[in-house]
């Protein structure tokens, strides 16, 4: 599998091509133009800039994260079939420069949820992290937790929090009060079923991110939240640019998510895999962790290996970190803890090698 790291930009971003290009195994940089608007068509030329920035280093940019989709796409409305030409634009000229794979979501209103950006970790090591209080959410407003969200951000952008996607979250909210999961279901296959034959042409694999968190928030609907969707989605159309970001992370949430499994189900439409691990707590509250299976609720070796066993040779990033060692970064996109993270991947992955060579 191909190893690569988030990055946001230059000048959008604490952490640099230069670091990033020294950690074992690096091979690119997952990355998007963030200060495009949903439904704009993504120009050759910053495409090209962002190449380049990366090339000087010797990363490639083959996986970029994400194109949004535009609401009125999600919702159904007339004014989608303009989005979805412009998507498709995007797409024809992401692919001319060698991009190999578009995650993307289908999450309405929010990307992602949490109520902590920097809640103290609970084993007291002194660490903070990404933390998701499920009892607060009850009485949460959401205005209320944009503007926190946007005090803890630090100036720096929070994909999924963009302000003119949040500017009028009242008119959003009214927007899906009669959308159900099954109105958004057919808004997706409606949705791919129009840009997976560009997709194909332009040699990218779609791969749409799962809920996060894995259930309902504040009323609105959600589709990608356990293996059942996971299966539906894949049946929408059937071709390998029709695919998944499988991310652990998103949807440990869930206890009933059986991870192995669904690398095992699914492995041959897994373009991209986003690796992590999170401490659940029973009455329904989650925080990021370091990635050793030890640490968090999820079995991150197993995760690797169960990737190892069906031959991944996708890409694959390690997700949110914690932040550590006094460094100043954006939520859960330090370069420390993540790096800690790929060496804990690398190494379980280096083991399978070898124990494969012996057999």
């Amino acid at each position: 599998m191909k190893t690569t790291f988030r990055w946001y930009g230059e000048g959008n971003d604490t952490v640099s091509l230069e670091a990033i290009r020294q950690i074992p195994s690096m091979t690119g940089v997952v990355w998007a133009l963030h200060d495009m608007a949903a439904g704009e068509v993504w120009p050759e030329n910053r495409i090209i800039e962002v190449k380049e920035q990366a090339a000087k280093y010797g990363l490639n940019i083959d996986v970029v994260e994400s194109v949004n989709v535009h609401e009125a796409i999600k919702l159904g409305l007339p004014e989608r079939e303009q989005y979805i030409e412009n998507y498709k634009e995007s797409l024809k000229n992401l692919g001319k420069h060698g991009v190999k794979v578009v995650c993307y979501n289908f999450m309405p209103v929010f990307d992602w949820m949490r109520t902590d950006l920097f809640h103290p970790s609970f084993n007291g090591d002194g660490s903070t992290a990404l933390f998701y209080d499920h009892g607060a959410m009850k009485d949460l407003d959401p205005k209320q937790l944009v503007k926190s969200v946007a005090k803890g951000s630090q100036g720096l952008t929070l994909p999924g929090w963009e302000p003119e996607r949040l500017a009028h979250l009242d008119k959003l909210f009214d927007a899906y009060k009669d959308v159900s999961e099954d109105d958004l279901r057919k808004n997706l296959k409606y949705f791919l079923e129009a840009i997976i034959p560009t997709a194909e042409a332009a040699g990218i694999k779609m791969g749409i991110h799962p809920d996060d968190p894995p259930f309902s928030i504040f009323g609105l609907p959600r589709i990608v939240k356990n293996h059942a969707d996971l299966k539906a989605i894949v049946e929408m159309v059937d071709s390998p640019s029709n695919g998944l970001t499988l991310c652990s992370g998103a949807l440990g949430p869930n206890p009933d998510n059986d991870l192995p499994q669904m690398i095992r189900d699914f492995h041959d439409r897994i373009p991209f895999a986003h690796i992590r691990n999170i401490k659940r707590f029973d009455n329904g509250d989650f925080i990021e962790t370091s990635h050793l299976s030890s640490d968090g609720s999820l079995d991150i070796a197993e995760i690797v290996r169960t990737y190892h066993d069906v031959g991944f040779t996708g890409y694959w990033r390690p997700d949110h970190g914690r932040h550590i060692w006094g460094e100043q970064c954006r939520p859960g996109y330090g370069l420390y803890d993540r790096a800690l993270g790929v060496m804990y991947v690398e190494g379980v992955w280096d083991e399978c090698e070898k124990r494969k060579g012996k057999a």
